[in-house]
């Protein structure tokens, strides 16, 4: 991994070997199947695991520009296939996930806290607006990158703003318009890591929020296969229609490719029954747009991301 570095800026190994100068934790060839829903995959030529916010700047101005880098929330809504990620993958530790009270409606959360986290501090401050954050199974640097929504409302409903490291290692504060929310998707370059975000809600009673949070929690269990090793949502929903309605009127539901299989409890949800690989779980994905299509037409859209080489 000498090479991680360009020949300008080049300080040497440090005494554990590490290829750049860090604060955070690097590992090399770091298994990922355990960090992610799945449980499937191939290993991160590198996990780093960053100090804080300028530990992360600096790595990723002396890193080669022509190395990769990919961040990882919780692994929720990912296939890493089973060839593993070149590369430097990022995943931001307990230094990233702090929540903060600005004034009486604002949060500043980490990239590294999750939706429930959120969700929770925000009742606690009788902030409403957020309790939908308590549905999304990752991390605020993940949900703000792909504008997560469920239950009639979107990141893009209470971002105020976001704090990001560009793969240059700058740091910018992106607002709301700069950050071109539409469907599950938005305009942040590819590379960056959201390491902040600032949400605002509107003002509610704490009883009436866990409320809220209750009913969502049990809206979730009821109808998704939460106990099971999957992605979440597989697909973006085709609006008008959702994702599970056409692919269970394709027939679907509870197809298997090895042990792969699409669940029977929420179509839209892919399992892992105990060793599928991540070839399986991606060609089953494929079979079902496949057959989408061949019965409605419809282009069924991943919503899950593949990142990674194919074993």
């Amino acid at each position: 991994m000498s090479g991680l570095l360009s020949d300008t800026n080049r300080p040497g190994l440090v005494a554990d070997r590490t290829p750049f100068g860090v604060q955070g934790k690097l590992t090399r060839n770091a298994p990922l199947a355990p960090l992610v829903w799945f449980k499937a995959g191939g290993a991160a030529e590198w996990l780093f695991e960053p100090k804080d916010v300028d530990d992360l700047a600096a790595a990723l101005r002396g890193l080669d520009p022509a190395v990769p880098v990919m961040g990882l929330g919780l692994g929720s809504n990912l296939i890493v296939r089973d060839g593993g990620v070149p590369g430097v993958v990022v995943r931001l530790g307990k230094a990233f996930a702090k929540v903060e009270r600005l004034d009486d409606l604002t949060l500043r959360c980490g990239g590294g806290a999750s939706g429930i986290l959120v969700s929770s501090a925000a009742r606690d401050a009788g902030i409403a607006g957020i309790e939908f954050l308590r549905s999304i199974p990752g991390t605020v640097g993940g949900f703000v990158r792909m504008n997560g929504g469920a239950y009639g409302r979107e990141v893009r409903d209470i971002l105020v703003e976001a704090e990001v490291v560009l793969r240059s290692g700058e740091r910018r504060t992106l607002s709301l318009d700069e950050l071109g929310y539409t469907y599950r998707h938005s305009a942040l370059p590819v590379q960056a890591i959201v390491v902040s975000a600032t949400f605002r809600g509107t003002e509610g009673e704490s009883a009436a929020i866990q409320a809220e949070m209750d009913r969502i929690a049990a809206s979730r269990e009821a109808s998704q296969p939460l106990r099971s090793k999957t992605g979440g949502s597989t697909f973006k929903n085709p609006l008008p229609s959702k994702a599970w309605e056409v692919i269970d009127r394709a027939g679907c539901r509870g197809l298997t490719i090895g042990d792969a299989q699409v669940s029977e409890k929420h179509c839209n949800f892919l399992l892992n029954l105990g060793s599928a690989t991540s070839a399986d779980i991606e060609a089953l994905g494929e079979e079902v747009r496949r057959r989408v299509r061949a019965d409605s037409g419809v282009e069924l859209e991943w919503e899950i991301q593949r990142v990674g080489v194919k074993g």
